[in-house]
């Protein structure tokens, strides 16, 4: 067990926690499930006149979204600046996150969600439609990562 987590159980247990009650409480006080693409997507609408992120629960919605992808996007420089000490948290060369951030967004829009939507609150809600989105996103992660190992391509 070590092997798979070398710095303890600990902090993905309550990291485990904190997205669990997070997405309760969203539920809850909203009937929303928390995926963020779709959080993203309402974002997009302040900036945007596509119909599609002009939605009606978007932009009734939209503010205290913004707050949710605020909240990500925060958190993620928090840790960086505080437990990293500013620095970057990846040897992965720049154009090759872009790219991987592209093709992550073109395989949300033809998975009509994210792994957090899909993985989260799908999964947990138990929707046939998230449980096999899931399932085929662990599949292709699974295969692409021995691919690309196989190929010996490094960070």
């Amino acid at each position: 067990m070590e092997a798979l987590f070398p710095n303890g159980i600990a902090r993905y247990l309550v990291g485990g926690l904190f997205i669990g009650a997070g997405v309760a409480f969203i539920y809850l006080a909203t009937g929303i499930k928390a995926g963020a693409s779709t959080f993203l997507e309402s974002t997009l609408s302040y900036v945007s006149n596509l119909g599609r992120l002009n939605q009606t629960d978007y932009l009734e919605s939209r503010d205290w979204r913004l707050v949710f992808t605020l909240g990500i996007v925060g958190g993620a420089a928090v840790y960086a600046l505080f437990v990293r000490g500013g620095t970057w948290t990846t040897d992965v060369q720049p154009w090759r996150l872009f790219v991987g951030g592209i093709l992550v967004g073109v395989g949300t829009r033809l998975g009509k969600g994210c792994t957090s939507g899909h993985g989260v609150c799908g999964v947990g809600s138990v929707s046939r439609t998230s449980i096999v989105n899931v399932a085929t996103f662990m599949l292709v992660a699974i295969v692409t990562a021995q691919v690309v190992q196989a190929l010996g391509v490094m960070p």
